[in-house]
């Protein structure tokens, strides 16, 4: 039988190589949708990865993908003769009426790939288990380890609208007509950071930065994400490296209802809380936010993922959270840290420009702010790469001064053996925080003072006072 095993060619599927291919050549359109499921190496026949390889290059580009532009792009790497010239490419374009089914054939490709990669780890995990290791709790390990890793990359996570997780979605609030001021861009549902910024702009690379528990998930997504898709209709999309859906789902219930997060998790809900939960839970659903919670995504896979959303759901705002958990591949995977920031930076901004849309990227600051007395954070704070400052159109940090004032207090307790002071505890009101704007490439910068609510885990601006006075009139501006 094993050696049956050996004479047998591995899990391939040529006609579905074949017309996938083909779908790309008919349908520039089509090529987002296959990158998204598939990856070089998920192609059997050399051949076919060379057209492939040659097809991601030119998407890469944004340019169209066709084959004028696949010819050429074979042709500069001198494959276009090894790959049968005009005649096979032409022939690839002819075995296809319609590019509508090109997720079906390139789901096709891939599950071939992967029990090419099951068969490959079966044959290391037999030969592990004939050299008889002498730790078989260390060789079940790799085996084990082996068979997750294949399962992962077979697990292509989908975007789902926010309203499976959570079921009805919440009231819909008009402040922007209420609000001064003239915004072009995605309204924030912050009076102040509104008129500094005019909204987040089109094209922009926003960076959203600060230390771990200053609150960056919390603005992105419950502020944000949550006031442009609930109260404008502007479609959202989410990538949560760090965070699952239902995580973010919480927040955004517990944020729009106004209730304690943390009350609600332990169960101890007052009955005004459920009264609150199934009042925005009428209309949560209908918020179009979507989420992909794959964790530690790859760039490109990232780029083709958000072409696909912008091209199904004309989304109007993208998050990364968070920028350092963003990798790198391809050529660019054995890099330093520094240089896969830098990478994942520049395709960002790539991703703004190419979709003309807003993206915001949260980012970590280095530990240099611990430092210092005044931790206020500074542009040379932002870790890991200068390169963020350069490409970023917008800085944004967030500085919570409470923070540091309670884990003084901490601190000396501990020094001196002192019971803790109830000022060092996490307060249940507002907290004082500050929005500070270190990079605006279109506007001024400044400090816009926000208040954070730890309860519900969301920011609220304290100029609401103004917003009747003074009516805003706000313009989104339509695409071309």
């Amino acid at each position: 039988m094993g050696s049956d095993m050996k004479d047998r060619l591995p899990p391939q599927d040529l006609d579905a190589e074949q017309v996938t291919l083909g779908c790309i050549l008919l349908d520039s359109g089509a090529a987002a949708r296959a990158m998204a499921i598939l990856e070089i190496e998920d192609f059997y026949r050399e051949v076919h990865r060379s057209i492939y390889s040659a097809m991601v290059a030119v998407n890469m580009r944004a340019e169209p993908v066709d084959l004028i532009t696949v010819s050429n792009e074979l042709r500069r790497r001198g494959q276009y003769e090894q790959v049968g010239g005009s005649e096979y490419l032409t022939a690839l374009i002819h075995l296809v009426p319609t590019a509508a089914h090109v997720v079906r054939y390139a789901t096709l490709v891939q599950e071939k790939a992967v029990l090419r990669r099951l068969a490959h780890a079966g044959a290391e995990i037999q030969a592990l288990a004939y050299d008889d290791p002498k730790d078989v709790s260390a060789a079940l390990d790799n085996a084990e380890q082996m068979i997750f890793e294949i399962a992962q990359r077979r697990d292509i996570t989908d975007f789902l609208p926010l309203g499976r997780e959570i079921e009805e979605t919440f009231r819909k609030l008009d402040e922007l007509a209420k609000r001064p001021g003239f915004l072009t861009g995605v309204p924030s549902g912050l009076p102040e950071f509104d008129r500094m910024t005019a909204g987040l702009q089109r094209g922009d690379l926003i960076i959203l930065a600060g230390r771990p528990s200053m609150g960056k998930t919390s603005l992105a997504v419950a502020n944000l994400a949550l006031y442009a898709a609930v109260h404008h209709q502007v479609p959202v999309g989410i990538f949560s490296l760090e965070m699952s859906r239902e995580q973010l789902a919480e927040m955004v219930l517990c944020a729009e209802a106004r209730v304690d997060a943390w009350r609600l998790r332990r169960g101890d809900a007052h009955e005004d809380d459920w009264g609150r939960i199934g009042h925005v839970l009428a209309y949560l659903p209908e918020a179009p936010i979507y989420i992909d919670d794959t964790p530690a995504i790859h760039i490109m896979e990232l780029r083709s993922k958000a072409r696909r959303l912008k091209s199904r759901f004309d989304v109007g705002l993208l998050i990364v959270d968070y920028l350092q958990l963003v990798r790198a591949s391809g050529r660019f995977a054995d890099e330093s840290r520094h240089q896969e920031v830098a990478i994942a930076s520049a395709e960002l901004k790539a991703i703004a420009r190419e979709m003309d849309i807003p993206v915001v990227a949260l980012s970590q600051l280095s530990r240099s702010v611990e430092r210092r007395e005044d931790k206020r954070p500074l542009l040379s704070d932002l870790a890991e790469s200068g390169s963020i400052e350069a490409e970023a159109d917008l800085v944004c940090f967030l500085y919570r001064p409470s923070y540091y004032q309670r884990k003084k207090l901490l601190e000396e307790a501990a020094r001196s053996g002192q019971p803790v002071p109830e000022t060092a505890q996490q307060p249940y009101g507002p907290d004082p925080a500050e929005i500070i704007i270190a990079k605006h490439r279109r506007g001024p910068v400044g400090t816009v003072e926000v208040d954070f609510h730890p309860a519900y885990r969301m920011f609220i601006g304290r100029e609401r006072y103004r917003e009747a006075e003074h009516p805003v009139d706000v313009d989104i501006l339509p695409d071309e």
